[in-house]
């Protein structure tokens, strides 16, 4: 398209816009009146400044203080995400602390348990010892007492043996004296 047809184009627009009046009115979608266009601009320009002043301040001033609170949200969303993020190492740490006590008084138990054990072995042995030796002992002495008992049966059937040999009896300590000797020969087993 050439400029010459592209000016002309834009003068048959304008034409039928501001088209000499003939006295003739025509009422088409296009059609410009003076006074109206002045009108709807005068009205337009008011309801402007009334919105401005009644509806453009106040939907500004919420949609900044909206703008701030979203700001602000993420802010403290930001802040708060840091926290946890601190709280969570935190646990993390507190954790693996926990953790490595646990460990440490799982050995000290084991350690405890284990020197229990030995002493309750210890203990047992010592007490099996004392019962081995007060057994041996108890023994000794009813072997002695067996002995001495053996002892004086053994004399008062010599006695009685050597009295029936002898053809008479003798006297209580001079039996004594004789079963001492005796006993005394005999050996020790």
């Amino acid at each position: 398209m050439t400029l010459a047809n592209f000016i002309t184009a834009k003068l048959h627009i304008l034409l039928l816009f501001f088209s000499p009046d003939t006295g003739e009115k025509k009422d088409t979608l296009l059609s410009v009146e003076p006074g109206l266009l002045i009108w709807t601009i005068i009205i337009f320009i008011i309801l402007m400044l009334i919105l401005k002043k009644f509806a453009w301040g106040p939907l500004l001033k919420a949609l900044n203080d909206r703008e701030q609170a979203i700001k602000d949200s993420i802010e403290k969303a930001e802040y708060l995400k840091q926290e946890a993020e601190k709280i969570l190492l935190q646990n993390k740490e507190l954790l693996s602390k926990a953790d490595e006590e646990s460990r440490k008084i799982l050995a000290e138990a084991k350690e405890l348990s284990e020197k229990h054990r030995t002493e309750m072995i210890a203990k047992s042995q010592d007490e099996a010892a004392k019962i081995i030796a007060h057994a041996k002992a108890e023994i000794e002495r009813e072997k002695t007492a067996a002995m001495n008992s053996l002892k004086d049966e053994i004399a008062s059937l010599a006695v009685e043996a050597a009295g029936k040999i002898i053809g008479e009896n003798l006297d209580i300590t001079r039996q004594k004296k004789i079963i001492e000797s005796f006993v005394n020969k005999i050996p020790r087993n």
